[in-house]
C-alpha cells in the first residue's frame, strides 16, 4: 500500500493547526483510494521527545480548554526535561501526558471522519523497530556528524547523534562518551539541557544506557521514521521545507541510503488574523469549531488551496459557510464559475460523508443565526417556511438536518457576542403589561396634533392623530421589550 505520513509532538493543546497535517494527507489519500490504490494513513506521535516548557493551556479528555489552575501542573512542572511518555496524565486519567494528547488527535481525526494509524515513537523505540537505523547512524558517527554540520553548528568533533535516558533522573540528555555496537550500548553523562534562554539541568549521572533506552535527535528520527514505516507521501509546513526537510533528505540519501517520500509543503492559516500558538493562547480545537459548523464545512476548509496562506477568521463564519453552500451548489447545479465548478466536482465527494442524489437544504447561516432568538423549534420550522427557505414538500428529515444549523448559529452568535445574540421572548413581559395599564389611565390626557388640508371639494380630511405623551413625546412601542440580550453592541437591521 501506499503510505502517508504526518507528525506532531504531543504539547500543550491539541488544536486545529495539528489537524492540518492529518487533513492534507486525508485529501491525497482519498484521490489515490478513488484512482483504485491501497492507502494508509500514518500520524506519529513524537513522544519520546522531551518536555521543554510549560503549556499554558492544557485541554480535557473532550476538548475543552482548561488552564493549569485547573489541573495537576505540579506533574509537569517535575518533569522538565524528561519523554513525554514518562510524564504523568495531569488530568489522572490517561497512562501518560503523551497518550492523553495522543487520543486528543485521534478523536479529532475521527469527528472529522478520518482513518487513521497512530504511531508512538516511544513504543516503536522499546520494541525495537528503530533499532537497525540507531545501528545504521552511530556505525557510522563521523559521516553523521559531518552531514548534520551543514545544517547545524552543534555537529562538533564530540557529537554523537543520541540522546539517553539518564537513568538516574530520567531525563534526556545529550552527552554521549561511548558507543559499543556490539552490545547495542551508549555510555552518557546525564549534562544540563539548553531551551532558548533556560536551562533544564542534568543530575550529573554517568550511565549506560542501550539503544531503546534514548532517542535520535530530530534531524535524524524523522528520515528513520521514513524507513521504519516505508513512508511514501508526507505533507509538512513550511517552516520544515527551509530546515529539517533538506537535512532529512541529505540523511536518508548519504546516512541511511533510503529515498525520502514525496512531499507537500503547505502554507500556515492564521486564526482571527494571527499565528495559531498554543503559548499565546491563541488557538480554537476541533471540538469548539464543531460547535459551530458542520464537519463538511471544517473539511472544506482544509480543502482549499493549501499553497496559499489564509485566515480562519470567527467572527465571520458566516462568509466560510456562505462558500462552502455556494461550493456544494456549483457541485450539483453549476455556478457562473468554471473554476469553483470544477473544483467542486473534483473536491465535494472527499468533503461530505456520503453524496445525496439531491442538493441538500441549508439554511443561510445568519438566517439560522436570527431562528436562533427563538426557543419553539415549531416557530423556527414556520419562519423558514414562509421565508421559502425549506420547500412545504419537505419531509422530517430534511427539515431536521435543515434547521440542525440554527443551533450551530446560536453558539456562534453567542460567543462571538455579535449582532444575532438576542432573543425573541415567547411570553409578553410583565414590564409591557404594566406599562400597558398605565397607557390607558392616562391615554385620555394625550393630546394630538393633527394636520389638515383641504380636498378640492373644501372639506377636511384629518389624518389619523398620532398618540402623544402629555410631555409631547410619541409612545414608545412594545417590539424592544420583547428582545432579551444581557450585552454587546447595539441591535441593527440583519439580513434575511
Amino acid at each position: 500500500p501506499i503510505v502517508i505520513k504526518g507528525g506532531v509532538s504531543p504539547s500543550g493543546v491539541a488544536h486545529l493547526g495539528n489537524v492540518n497535517e492529518i487533513m492534507r494527507g486525508y485529501f491525497v489519500a482519498e484521490v489515490l483510494r478513488e484512482r483504485g490504490h491501497e492507502v494508509r494513513q500514518v500520524f506519529t506521535s513524537d513522544d519520546r521527545d522531551p518536555l521543554r516548557k510549560l503549556p499554558r493551556k492544557l485541554a480535557d479528555a473532550d476538548g475543552n480548554i482548561v488552564g493549569l489552575g485547573e489541573v495537576d501542573a505540579g506533574a509537569l512542572g517535575r518533569n522538565l526535561g524528561k519523554p513525554y511518555t514518562d510524564i504523568p496524565d495531569p488530568f489522572g486519567e490517561a497512562d501518560s501526558y503523551a497518550a492523553h494528547f495522543a487520543a486528543l488527535l485521534a478523536a479529532d481525526a475521527e469527528r472529522l471522519g478520518v482513518d487513521i494509524e497512530m504511531y508512538s515513537n516511544t513504543e516503536l523505540y522499546e520494541d525495537g523497530s528503530f533499532d537497525p537505523v540507531v545501528e545504521r547512524v552511530l556505525a557510522d558517527v563521523d559521516t553523521a556528524r559531518e552531514v548534520l554540520s551543514e545544517y547545524q553548528a552543534k555537529a562538533d568533533a564530540d557529537y554523537v547523534p543520541f540522546n539517553p535516558i539518564c537513568a538516574e533522573c530520567g531525563k534526556l540528555t545529550e552527552t554521549v562518551t561511548d558507543i559499543d555496537l556490539d552490545v547495542e550500548t551508549v555510555d552518557y553523562v546525564c549534562t544540563d539541557m539548553e531551551v532558548g534562554d533556560e536551562t533544564i539541568e542534568g543530575c550529573g549521572h554517568e550511565g549506560t544506557a542501550t539503544f531503546r533506552e534514548g532517542k535520535l535527535p530530530w534531524r535524524f528520527e524523522w528520515p528513520a521514521q521514513w524507513q521504519v514505516l516505508d513512508v511514501d507521501f508526507e505533507p509538512f509546513g513550511k517552516d520544515h521545507a527551509e530546515g529539517s526537510w533538506p537535512s532529512g533528505v541529505d540523511i536518508a540519501d548519504t546516512v541511511l541510503d533510503i529515498e525520502p517520500p514525496e512531499p507537500m509543503v503547505y502554507e500556515w492559516f492564521t486564526l482571527n488574523g494571527e499565528t495559531l500558538s498554543s503559548s499565546a493562547g491563541n488557538i480554537v480545537t476541533v471540538p469548539e469549531l464543531l460547535d459551530l459548523l458542520e464537519p463538511e464545512v471544517v473539511r472544506y476548509f482544509f480543502a482549499l488551496n493549501p499553497t496559499r496562506a489564509r485566515d480562519l477568521d470567527l467572527e465571520r463564519l458566516d462568509q466560510l459557510v456562505d462558500d462552502f453552500d455556494r461550493f456544494e451548489r456549483a457541485y450539483y447545479e453549476g455556478v457562473d464559475d468554471d473554476s469553483l465548478t470544477a473544483f467542486a466536482e473534483a473536491a465535494y465527494p472527499h468533503v461530505v460523508d456520503e453524496v445525496a442524489d439531491e442538493r441538500p437544504i441549508r439554511l443561510p447561516y445568519t438566517f439560522a443565526a436570527v431562528l436562533g432568538m427563538v426557543d419553539d423549534p415549531t416557530l423556527r420550522e414556520k419562519l423558514a417556511h414562509d421565508e421559502g427557505h425549506i420547500p412545504d414538500d419537505a419531509d422530517e428529515a430534511t427539515v431536521e438536518a435543515a434547521l440542525a444549523r440554527v443551533e450551530q448559529a446560536r453558539t456562534w452568535a453567542e460567543r462571538m457576542d455579535n449582532a444575532y445574540n438576542y432573543r425573541l421572548q415567547a411570553d409578553i413581559p410583565d414590564v409591557v403589561r404594566r406599562r400597558d395599564d398605565r397607557r390607558a389611565r392616562f391615554a385620555g390626557r394625550c393630546r394630538c396634533r393633527r394636520r389638515r388640508r383641504r380636498d378640492d371639494s373644501g372639506g377636511d380630511l384629518r389624518h389619523r392623530p398620532r398618540p402623544r405623551h402629555r410631555t409631547g413625546r410619541p409612545l414608545c412601542g412594545r417590539l424592544p421589550a420583547l428582545f432579551r440580550r444581557d450585552a454587546g453592541p447595539a441591535a441593527r437591521r440583519v439580513p434575511r
